[in-house]
């Protein structure tokens, strides 16, 4: 079975948050527009993931995806492209969704997708290898067992241009960029540079990243955290942050776990998405 991770634990959505606490139960702040935040029966969580993070063409409307212990996949919210169709899923050991779409990735390195197939962005049935995916609004990203980047889907900002990365441990995928994380602790980026991309290879010794909608933050070792691009909510607003162990970037706001299991937020407010003072995600002893 699935274990939690003690630290990876936090998402951040448009207009809402999402976190995980140590026994698999889930939390939310701010507003459900579609159903997204009915998650707090759910049990034996183990991941999260939140659609849509695109901020300029429609009202909001996002769904939640739950990994179980059991390697089953659960979501809830904005159904209209088939995103939430997930029920059938098993040995899952992984979840992403973007903008109306959900992708999974099992234990036998495979991926699927359910959703929007518009922009090409679920065309993922021919990934093997994998050990994580990561969906964008209109891109997929996935990561393989050696460390290399694949991706599908929409690409007018050359976000999906990650065929050369190599020696990478993670990926984070934003409305029109993507991000990863070398093994070394350097930060790559491609895509619109309004999202930071061209201010984050100079980051170094991370240890997580996250890409929001226009945004990109990442961990560092110590336990501080960098931010680049568009800050016009106070999304960026992170530089006193410390203790961070893990960070999530939404559409308009950044969310950060402490080691003490404290969640900072920081950003867009208007629908509560950053009420999250009173999380307590300490992990188990």
């Amino acid at each position: 079975m699935l274990k939690l991770n003690p630290y990876a634990r936090i998402a951040a959505g448009r207009r809402y948050s999402v976190g995980l606490t140590s026994t698999g139960s889930v939390l939310t702040a701010g507003i459900a527009t579609s159903g997204e935040c009915e998650v707090e029966k759910w049990t034996q969580v183990v991941a999260i993931a939140l659609g849509n993070v695109h901020t300029a063409s429609n009202t909001g409307r996002s769904h939640t995806v739950l990994l179980r212990e059991d390697g089953t996949v659960l979501a809830a919210g904005w159904n209209d492209d088939g995103q939430c169709d997930v029920e059938s899923w098993t040995n899952a050991v992984g979840v992403a969704a973007g903008w109306r779409r959900t992708l999974a990735v099992f234990s036998d390195g495979t991926a699927r997708a359910a959703g929007r197939h518009n922009e090409g962005a679920c065309n993922v049935g021919e990934w093997s290898e994998l050990v994580a995916v990561a969906a964008g609004d209109w891109h997929s990203v996935g990561l393989t067992s050696d460390g290399r980047a694949v991706a599908v889907g929409n690409n007018r900002r050359n976000q999906c241009e990650v065929s050369g990365w190599r020696d990478l441990r993670a990926i984070s995928a934003g409305y029109l960029h993507t991000v990863a994380l070398t093994s070394e602790g350097q930060v790559l980026a491609v895509g619109d540079r309004a999202a930071g991309v061209d201010d984050v290879p100079v980051w170094s010794d991370a240890v997580g990243i996250s890409a929001g909608s226009h945004h990109t933050v990442a961990v560092r070792a110590d336990g501080r955290v960098l931010a680049a691009g568009d800050n016009t909510h106070g999304q960026c607003d992170i530089a006193d942050w410390r203790d961070i162990v893990a960070i999530s970037a939404g559409s308009t706001h950044t969310l950060g776990l402490r080691a003490d299991g404290r969640v900072l937020a920081t950003g867009n407010n208007d629908d509560g998405q950053c009420d999250t003072a009173a999380w307590d995600l300490r992990p188990l002893d």
